[in-house]
């Protein structure tokens, strides 16, 4: 039987970072001191309160270490810092691998649980070796110290949860997810529908959209919960072709009126939706407002610590809630805080070297605050975050892309982001928020009898559906199936359960419902690592 570690303790030792480096702190009187800086920890069941005191000097990190002997024969699982990349997996101790946020610990019949709150005012990974668990916690402001002055901060609070004898990995996370989020918001139906990316890429029109949603409401039986159409990137005045820019949030000429085209989409009997990013902006803006860019190429980046930034960003979403959109999709704001992905941040985070402007608080604080601006002004409105921290916002979004992107192009790509993340999400789906594990990219790229199978799956797994329809791809038998999947969809669904998780990150084995089912992710010839895997051989 697996042994609990108990961490809800003191550390045996705490270090911190300031500018100038690492120190060790000193404890007396159930504090840890090191100059003007003060950890002080404060224990409740299940739970303990991390308290920082920085005075003068700016903080860059905290470094908690628990020496424990843990067991030989485990397996450990860590999220990641924002999107699942195709990398989520159960592994063995790897004493340098970082796991942020939290990790489940698995052997002999056992899972234990050890995490932080979502939400949390800092940034923070574990790591495990044969001699202890460390927790480092990552309080900078951007790249530089934060200075609080006279504030203490809370700068997470540690949850542990003992796994029960017999208790399945996955319900031990998924129960361990729902103890670290107090208060998820959630969709009051299950969401499915359409999202025009993964076959226009951006090159998209009003007649295209209303084409689209003509489409999906055709598809769709449910009188009860009408499906989503998604206007994705393309729509905006700086569009370029669908590259992903930002600001101004106002319609290209292939659009003209975004009002009445939500209008038009909701009596056609689709519920609107749209896409932004709110820390990029290609027009004029005042000077404070800008972090970093500014170049005619690359755009101006946004500030999210400066009020006016915020104020601005809370208009624009408002402005795409009063237009009639009931699903507003956010994204970009990880990569355009930190000029990097989630699977390149490690433990350095950010690319650029730069603080924000307000010095006061933390980079995890400022995430939150952007998050909680757009969930104020999204009002009745759903929220999907992508390319956001899962764990900063959950209880701020109604559902949460879980992934990177998957394809309309690669059936590879698809396999390896969609199933994985998928399989190592859902233990936050309905716990966090609607776990999205994005599209189905149905196009003549993609084989459909493998496509097929994505389908089935999302469309039985309870989470968030959306396709991306290419009418070029869709005849009569992938009508048929996907008449199926909405009506499946539409309606609520026990989550998921990856079976063989423990073993492959891109599981197979699924129960739906109740029953088992085995999929097959692979073509004839299975994956092969070349610059094109997204090429199938045809026959001769």
């Amino acid at each position: 039987m697996l042994e609990f570690v108990d961490l809800l303790t003191n550390p045996d030792n705490v270090e911190i970072e300031w500018e100038e480096g690492w120190v060790r702190a000193s404890f007396r009187s159930r504090e840890w001191y090191a100059g003007e800086t003060v950890i002080s920890f404060e224990s409740k069941t299940n739970r303990m309160a991390v308290r920082l005191s920085g005075g003068q000097t700016p903080v860059r990190r905290l470094h908690l270490r628990w020496k424990r002997k843990l067991d030989s024969g485990i397996r450990l699982l860590g999220d990641q810092w924002e999107r699942g990349y195709g990398d989520l997996e159960w592994r063995g101790l790897v004493a340098e691998r970082e796991m942020p946020w939290y990790f489940l610990l698995s052997g002999g019949g056992r899972t234990h649980g050890y995490g932080v709150e979502t939400g949390t005012s800092s940034f923070c990974y574990w790591q495990a070796d044969a001699g202890g668990i460390s927790l480092t916690l990552d309080v900078r402001c951007g790249e530089a110290g934060v200075l609080l002055g006279d504030r203490t901060l809370e700068a997470a609070v540690i949850v542990t949860r003992e796994g029960a004898e017999g208790e399945s990995a996955f319900s031990a996370a998924t129960a361990f997810c729902r103890m670290m989020c107090k208060q998820p918001i959630l969709p009051a139906q299950p969401v499915y529908g359409g999202n025009n990316w993964y076959y226009a890429y951006g090159n998209s029109s009003t007649a295209a959209i209303i084409a689209d949603s003509e489409r999906i409401s055709n598809w769709s039986s449910s009188m009860d919960n009408r499906p989503f159409m998604v206007i994705d990137d393309g729509w905006q005045l700086c569009s370029g072709g669908g590259s992903c820019n930002g600001g101004p949030w106002q319609p290209n000429y292939q659009f003209s009126d975004m009002q009445k085209l939500a209008g038009d989409m909701k009596g056609i009997g689709v519920r609107p939706g749209i896409w932004c990013r709110p820390l990029l902006v290609a027009n004029s803006v005042p000077y404070h407002w800008r972090r970093y860019g500014g170049h005619q190429t690359d755009g101006i980046y946004l500030d999210p610590s400066v009020p006016d930034v915020l104020d601005y960003v809370g208009n624009e979403i408002r402005k795409l809630h009063d237009w009639g959109y009931d699903l507003i999709k956010h994204d970009f704001s990880t990569f355009d805080i930190f000029s990097k992905w989630g699977f390149e941040m490690g433990t350095s985070m950010s690319n650029h070297g730069l603080a924000f402007a307000d010095r006061t608080k933390t980079t995890a604080e400022i995430i939150v605050a952007l998050y909680k601006k757009i969930a104020e002004a999204s009002a009745d409105s759903l929220i999907i975050g992508c390319n956001t921290v899962g764990h900063l916002a959950a209880g701020l979004v109604e559902i949460q892309r879980t992934g990177d992107d998957t394809s309309g192009k690669e059936w590879e790509r698809t396999r390896k982001m969609g199933v994985n993340t998928l399989a190592f999400r859902m233990p936050q789906h309905d716990t966090f928020f609607a776990a999205d594990a994005d599209c189905v990219g149905l196009t003549s790229d993609v084989p459909w009898n493998l496509n097929k199978q994505w389908l089935e799956l999302l469309s039985e797994s309870g989470t968030p559906l959306f396709i991306s329809a290419d009418p070029k791809a869709v005849g009569t038998e992938q009508e048929a199936a996907i008449r199926k999947a909405f009506e499946r969809a539409s309606k609520p669904l026990p989550p998921a359960e990856p079976l063989d998780w423990l073993d492959d990150r891109c599981p197979s084995r699924w129960k739906l419902a109740g029953e088992e089912r085995h999929f097959d992710w692979y073509a004839e010839r299975g994956v092969q690592l070349n610059e094109r895997p997204e090429v199938i051989l045809r026959e001769q």
